[in-house]
């Protein structure tokens, strides 16, 4: 009996109605898959928040300027942001990762490639050999993560201007038209959105991104911070490590990942549905269910560590004591509708 199986015996001698928990125990067996053992531990955890600011930015995307990226990282590695205060109750170490900031900013792994990308809406944001770069950079990441002693990695990311390259790389992936993928990001207007949606069709226009080519779509339209998580995602797999998708962004460059390499797929766990449109797709195209809908579109991996309180009360309910044994009650059989 390998780990997968194990797993799923032990869950199915909780004396409950057989897969009650639904994703949840499906999350619990995919965990103990990788690791190789159904006694899953998952004591060390970290949030990798990837950062990076955009060029398209001067194209008057979003509703603040690319100084707040800085601002926001500043706080994360200060341990002030919204989602160190959500990772502390989740009991999970926050790390900012410069990918490729305006500023440098003390406290913040430095992962740098450049400082910022260049504008997508007129050429290429980078350098394919840039884009290479931040993916490995964000691979190797996770594999120092993993010798540091973290079980679990919940991903996500800060960068003004970041959705946008992400519905752009959404779009050429997917082969959508930005109708279909541009949300309104931290807020925009009405105004705001279609300005927004007509930079991203300029963007594909003006680069025509590979969609068979995923790192060609990201060095073209890409971001830094993308390039990053997307190797991170890879990295996952090859440390078989279980990643947690936060949200639209974190959805498209796990989609990525997974176009380059199909088996990543079996290291991803979603957390949450985020508001922003092209997650529902992206998620989708992974074959994905999150388990959160509570329509969150914060960012910085906020909804990755919701997930982790949830995991642990599974996994409180998967290594207790309350089976059909201790209850003395035979074990619920499978009848065919258990999901």
């Amino acid at each position: 009996m390998n780990a997968r199986e194990a797993a799923r015996y032990r869950w199915d001698h909780v004396a409950k109605p057989l897969r009650s928990l639904g994703r949840l125990e499906d999350m619990i067996v995919q965990i103990a898959s990788l690791q190789g053992t159904r006694d899953v531990r998952l004591d060390r955890r970290c949030a990798l928040v990837f950062c990076a600011d955009h060029g398209v930015v001067a194209e008057g995307v979003s509703q603040s300027g690319s100084e707040v990226t800085a601002r926001v990282a500043r706080s994360i590695a200060a341990g002030e942001a919204n989602v160190n205060l959500m990772a502390s109750v989740a009991r999970a170490d926050v790390f900012a990762v410069d990918m490729g900031m305006l500023q440098s900013v003390p406290g913040t792994l430095n992962r740098r490639v450049a400082a910022g990308t260049r504008n997508l809406a007129i050429g290429s944001a980078m350098s394919r050999g840039q884009a290479l770069q931040a993916m490995r950079r964000g691979a190797e990441l996770v594999g120092q993560m993993k010798d540091e002693g973290c079980q679990i990695v919940a991903v996500g990311e800060m960068g003004i201007g970041n959705t946008t390259a992400a519905a752009a790389v959404a779009c050429a992936l997917l082969e959508l038209a930005p109708e279909d993928c541009v949300g309104r990001g931290a807020g925009l207007s009405d105004a705001g959105l279609a300005r927004k949606r007509e930079v991203v069709r300029r963007a594909l226009e003006v680069n025509a991104p590979d969609p068979a080519d995923p790192v060609d779509v990201l060095s073209k339209v890409g971001g830094f911070e993308l390039c990053g998580m997307a190797g991170a995602f890879l990295g996952g797999w090859e440390h078989r490590l279980p990643m947690i998708i936060d949200g639209a962004i974190a959805a498209v460059c796990a989609l990525v990942a997974v176009r380059l390499r199909p088996e990543a797929a079996g290291c991803l766990l979603p957390s949450h549905m985020s508001r922003e449109p092209m997650a529902r797709y992206a998620l989708e195209a992974l074959g994905l269910r999150p388990v959160i809908d509570a329509d969150m579109a914060l960012g910085e991996g906020t909804g990755a560590v919701a997930l982790l309180p949830l995991l642990d009360m599974a996994l409180k309910v998967y290594g207790g004591g309350h089976t059909f044994e201790s209850l003395d009650m035979a074990a619920y059989e499978p009848q065919g509708g258990e999901g």
